[in-house]
């Protein structure tokens, strides 16, 4: 592609360029650069590509998008370079829209759904994209789980090996799209994150209908405090033709009350919103039951899916399928079908018959680890201890880890305090965080290890315990000092299970 098309993405009118070269690829990374690509110099959260543009150039690059900041501030000397360079207010958003453009423009042939939120982004994906297919479309999801196109897994892997995947880079983004495109795809069902927001990583989506699940305190290394994530988290909402809001929280009624697109206000306390579950039942471990209420139907819900919070999950999906054309009936099925998404609330099937239960959980927030211990608790039987094990991520907010603490061991009867991808710090320093919070008189125990702290739950688990892995959930691995390493939870509980219940 010549390297005036390319640019035309970039919405900045036309430049007068010194040469018109041929682009191979577009890379951020110095380092990957090969004869003919378009280098972007991007300012990342921990370095400035701009310190590499002499490597670039040496490398092969044949065009450079700087940012004209840096140029003002001298880190870019243009003197001396010859070869075109584009100058850019932000190189993160032209990174966005120059690899849209590469591809071209995928976005504008799907239908595309984005969900976001601190909690329940991925169960809601996860339905809205069952209930599509279940009508016959064609769709491509893309979250924490995983990339999906309607031909199945693609096996994607950022040049990053320990970044989030939630919602990919410009580099693989949009080629993700491009990919669900030439398979076939209508729809595209996508977590968007508040990290993808604010920086810009899909600024040339136009979404169909956005989703709002809820708020709540986590990413506050990167945000600084609530009210800039929820600043970055609005942003999705200026970008669609349409949103499904959760009314019950806070900031979801405030997010409602400002914005000039359609809504749809979803309740699961009974609020006279657009839309409200009455009726609601919370059927033990087997699911939950409600009848779901709106201008545009009447459907009695009954799921497989477990505890109160996935009365809003399960209701902000069928809305925004229906929303979408698919047939009531159709929501229907795939609600009494669905058993859930991998690593949430999911119960470890053994081959050996036991008398405790294990459910592995994503639970990493304050909020999702009391939503967790509650889900429990209510289909917990008389005698039955709920003992959780958790962690805290390293180089994530610091602030959050006391909370955790003091939610664990005031509503677990066992809490078994771990590791959980501590990346740069010590676990020590981690649990010593963790361990600020602890109520008086609780019933807990320190394993720094994971594994180990695995492997004593089970070997000391009581009959009917009800035994919950937190904070790891759908992730096979485990990131320490020394990187990633493959680390499977289930794995580890079926071999726990064989040696100390066999």
């Amino acid at each position: 592609m010549l390297l005036s098309h390319l640019i035309r993405g970039l919405g900045i009118g036309e430049l007068e360029i010194s040469a018109d070269p041929e682009i191979t690829e577009i890379c951020p990374d110095s380092r990957r650069i090969k004869k003919g690509d378009l280098y972007i110099a991007v300012e990342g959260l921990h370095t400035d590509g701009h310190k590499y543009v002499g490597d670039a150039i040496k490398n092969g690059a044949v065009a450079l998008v700087v940012s004209k900041r840096a140029v003002k501030e001298h880190r870019i000397d243009k003197n001396g370079i010859d070869l075109p360079i584009i100058e850019v207010d932000d190189t993160r958003i032209a990174s966005a829209r120059l690899y849209s453009t590469y591809y071209g423009e995928p976005q504008k042939k799907l239908k595309m759904i984005g969900v976001t939120g601190t909690n329940g982004k991925t169960s809601v994906s996860g339905l809205v994209a069952a209930m599509l297919a279940s009508s016959g479309k064609r769709v491509g999801s893309i979250g924490t789980t995983g990339c999906f196109s309607p031909k199945g897994r693609l096996d994607i892997r950022p040049s990053d090996p320990n970044a989030n995947m939630t919602t990919p880079d410009p580099e693989e983004l949009y080629k993700i799209l491009d990919r669900f495109v030439s398979d076939g795809a209508e729809y595209a069902v996508m977590e968007v994150t508040s990290h993808a927001l604010a920086l810009g990583k899909v600024e040339p989506i136009e979404f169909e209908i956005g989703v709002f699940t809820n708020l709540s305190e986590d990413h506050l290394d990167f945000h600084e405090n609530m009210e800039t994530y929820f600043t970055a988290k609005s942003l999705l909402f200026g970008k669609c033709r349409a949103a499904v809001i959760n009314y019950d929280d806070r900031y979801g009624r405030r997010l409602a009350d400002n914005i000039e697109i359609p809504t749809y206000k979803c309740s699961a306390e009974g609020r006279a919103t657009d839309c409200y579950a009455e009726d609601v039942r919370l059927r033990s471990s087997f699911g939950i039951e409600y009848k779901l209420v709106s201008s545009a139907m009447r459907l009695r819900v009954r799921s497989l899916l477990s505890g109160s919070f996935n009365v809003m999950n399960t209701m902000q999906a069928a809305i925004t399928a229906h929303a979408l054309g698919v047939k009531v009936t159709d929501i229907k099925e795939t609600l009494a079908d669905f058993s859930g998404i991998a690593g949430r609330l999911e119960r470890v099937k053994t081959a050996n018959r036991v008398d405790f239960s294990v459910y592995i959980d994503y639970a990493h927030t304050p909020d999702a680890l009391e939503n967790l211990i509650r889900t429990a608790r209510s289909f917990a039987a008389r005698g039955q201890r709920i003992v959780l094990l958790f962690g805290c991520g390293g180089d994530r907010e610091k602030q959050k880890r006391a909370i955790m603490g003091n939610i664990a061991t005031s509503m677990a009867d066992l809490a078994i305090i771990t590791s959980d991808n501590s990346r740069s710090e010590r676990p020590a320093d981690i649990i010593s965080d963790i361990l600020s919070g602890v109520v008086a008189d609780a019933t807990y125990t320190v394993i720094e290890d994971r594994r180990e702290a695995i492997e004593y739950a089970i070997k000391n688990a009581r009959r009917g315990d009800i035994i919950l892995l937190a904070g790891k959930g759908h992730e096979e691995y485990e990131i320490d000092g020394e990187g990633k390493k493959p680390f499977s939870e289930k794995q580890i509980v079926k071999e726990a299970i064989e040696r100390y219940h066999s």
